[in-house]
């Protein structure tokens, strides 16, 4: 007999049909297919281009520091809205690394248990039935997700190869302009790998102020650059701070994405109401693990350690696509190559999406890989891939290139 329960479900996770769903997410179905490809080759190694965290664990000075403070009796209470030195240290990192002046950290800043939970905070304090959040796509969808469950709207601006992977704010009508409340921007962005120039972040502070729309840079990855490129900051810009706020977390720049931490930052007025909703929803990340993000924070050598780890691999991973034939290019920041799928295999099989590309590496050659069919038709390559020195990081591209020899793709 089926529950009542069954129809008492909201409609915004599904109603009664919740649980009953027959689709499959994007991310279970590569979970499936990176077990289906382990059964049917048990003897490869799974080469694990897919994921999209950190493959080593935080610096020994972050660990030790949460183990120092996890013992102290001060640290076991609530953390409520954060602790004060840990809004300082934040304030700091913004002047010291990406140039950010003038931050104060009693009203502009607030930590948050990862920045995933603080782009699904965000909305409460702004939408209502109707009002739009502006996405852009490919891209990570949890500012446009709650934005439906609370009744509102989101519309999608796709990122083009053409526009270096930057949303054209020209193409988006004026009806969604003038009911638009939040607009959501990420770079360095996923999966694209694209940066943002100061000029772009000029033209959006414009779109912004003339349109009243509210600004949220989700800065993940902001820290992860290589090659000249300098870390950029949305609040950098003049005018920024008036618009919008930016999110930065410690997880890509540190290593740290189990231990949830992150900061949002910016507008008084926006980081007010984040604050607030925040309040009502968690009651603050552990102290000590505040304080070993001070550490992080004060440390950001660590960052740049990490750098040229990643823009090593990328050199590799690059070199090994184009000698395939890809049209693979380095990005300047993030983790991850971002690059258009072959038409198919020379006098064999076509490829219509890049899901269908994914399911071939995967099933056929046991190469994880994230498929993007929102603005052309991309996989996206992850460089957090597990080698434990540089040496097996060649040796990694020599298996990768060795199983995609054996085939001839046409592009």
């Amino acid at each position: 007999m089926e529950s009542f329960i069954q129809n008492m479900f909201a409609e915004r996770i599904g109603g009664s049909k919740f649980g009953k769903e027959t689709v499959l997410y994007k991310f279970e179905k590569i979970k499936r297919a990176k077990a289906k490809a382990k059964e049917l080759h048990p003897d490869m190694e799974l080469i694990d281009m897919g994921v999209g965290e950190p493959d080593e664990k935080a610096d020994m000075g972050i660990i030790g520091t949460l183990a120092y403070e996890a013992g102290k009796d001060e640290n076991r209470g609530y953390a409520d809205n954060g602790i004060y030195e840990f809004k300082v240290a934040a304030a700091k990192y913004l002047e010291r690394v990406y140039g950010v002046k003038g931050i104060n950290p009693d009203t502009e800043v607030n930590h948050a248990i990862g920045s995933k939970s603080a782009l699904a905070l965000l909305p409460y304090a702004f939408i209502n039935p109707g009002d739009v959040t502006i996405m852009t796509v490919p891209g990570y969808p949890v500012l446009g997700t709650i934005t439906k469950w609370l009744g509102g709207e989101v519309y999608n601006v796709p990122l083009l190869k053409e526009n270096n992977f930057l949303p054209d704010l020209s193409s988006i009508p004026a009806d969604i302009r003038k009911r638009a409340k939040l607009m959501y921007l990420n770079y360095p962005n996923n999966p694209c790998g694209a940066v943002a120039t100061k000029e772009f972040f000029e033209e959006v502070v414009k779109f912004a102020s003339e349109n009243n729309i509210i600004v949220v840079h989700d800065a993940a990855y902001a820290a992860l650059v290589f090659d000249g490129y300098k870390p950029l900051s949305f609040l950098s810009v003049e005018g920024a701070k008036e618009v919008g706020v930016e999110i930065h977390s410690l997880s890509k720049a540190y290593n740290m994405t189990g231990w949830r931490l992150a900061f949002v930052a910016g507008n008084e007025l926006v980081v007010k109401a984040f604050a607030a909703v925040k309040d009502n929803n968690d009651s603050g990340q552990f102290k000590a693990i505040q304080k070993a993000g001070i550490y992080a924070l004060e440390h950001p050598e660590i960052t740049e350690k990490i750098n040229e780890k990643y823009s090593r691999r990328h050199d590799l991973l690059v070199k090994t696509l184009r000698e395939l034939g890809f049209d693979a290019q380095k990005p300047k920041g993030s983790f991850y190559l971002y690059v258009e799928i072959p038409k198919g295999i020379k006098n064999g099989r076509r490829f219509e999406t890049a899901e269908e590309f994914s399911e071939y590496l995967i099933t056929e050659k046991c190469i994880s890989t994230v498929p993007w069919d929102d603005a052309g038709h991309f996989v996206r390559f992850s460089v957090t891939f597990e080698a434990k020195t540089p040496e097996d990081e060649i040796r990694v591209m020599e298996e990768l290139k060795k199983r995609l020899s054996d085939v001839e793709f046409e592009f």
